[in-house]
């Protein structure tokens, strides 16, 4: 089985040098090339760049890691393709590694191969909320109507998958990140419907006012909508695995905890990453 899984990295980081992991630098157009030797990876050359080949690599701005997921759409040729992050990848255990061997717990080839034997995606294990909706979590944190321009988006364009979004909308947990392993059929027809969607917002949605932090927003509307695909793709009959999304990074938690709830509670909307 021909897998191939592609790591987002838009800076010089240490990455693993597993064959069946692919770096892949981001928003690459107009930057010089980083260096598989800036990576920690024995091998020369360059990582892929997001400008090669059929791209939008202009788009990172506002598409995020959507630009290395385009590109994989576009030109990429394997059984089973999927996308993690240069500190954040798809693991067998909730910790990735230790200072000795830092991504020993990263999903090996074996283990991907054997998921995809009985499932036709795989999606990180599901974030909660409890206390709040997708909907309303967008809302409070960033700007509710870009949700809302969503649906009208998809109103026109697949008025079919209506019930699944706003089943989605209502849920109080969904898998995040943009992560995803599928096998390549799959993965193409959900690139074609996200970004079908993505370009009808695009169109009405003005980002030359907001921050850089604000811009972004396509990429976030679209982890949403990945969670539609997964649910539209589970009646469909297709079967989907959840599998821990580990950090290689310390994630501070507490902080994460006051903004979701200056959020909910007070209206602060958020206004960089964690």
């Amino acid at each position: 089985m021909d897998i191939k899984i592609f790591i987002a990295a838009h800076k010089a980081c240490l990455l693993p040098e597993q064959d069946c992991y692919v770096p892949i630098h981001v928003g690459a157009k107009g930057k010089d090339s980083i260096s598989y030797k800036e990576c920690g990876i024995n091998k020369e050359g360059a990582l892929v760049r997001d400008d090669a080949g059929i791209n939008i690599s202009e788009k990172n701005p506002y598409y995020c890691e959507l630009t290395a997921t385009y590109y994989i759409w576009k030109n990429v040729t394997a059984d089973v393709v999927g996308l993690c992050h240069y500190r954040r990848y798809f693991s067998s255990k909730k910790n990735i590694g230790d200072d000795n061997q830092p991504f020993k717990n990263i999903l090996s080839a074996d283990e991907i191969s054997c998921l995809m034997k009985d499932n036709d995606i795989v999606v990180p294990k599901t974030n909660k909320y409890f206390i709040e909706t997708l909907y309303s979590h967008y809302s409070h944190t960033l700007d509710g109507s870009h949700l809302d321009i969503a649906r009208e988006v998809m109103a026109q364009l697949y008025p079919q998958d209506l019930k699944y979004l706003d089943a989605i909308y209502s849920k109080t947990n969904g898998s995040m990140y943009n992560m995803c392993i599928m096998k390549k059929e799959m993965f193409d027809a959900y690139c074609e419907w996200m970004f079908n969607l993505l370009a009808g917002v695009e169109e009405r949605i003005d980002v030359s006012h907001l921050s850089a932090f604000q811009a972004r927003l396509f990429g976030r509307v679209s982890e949403i909508l990945m969670n539609v695909w997964i649910l539209k793709a589970t009646n469909e009959g297709h079967s989907v695995a959840e599998v821990s999304a580990a950090y290689t990074e310390k994630i501070n938690w507490v902080k994460k905890g006051v903004w979701f709830l200056q959020a909910k509670f007070f209206g602060k909307k958020y206004t960089k990453s964690a």
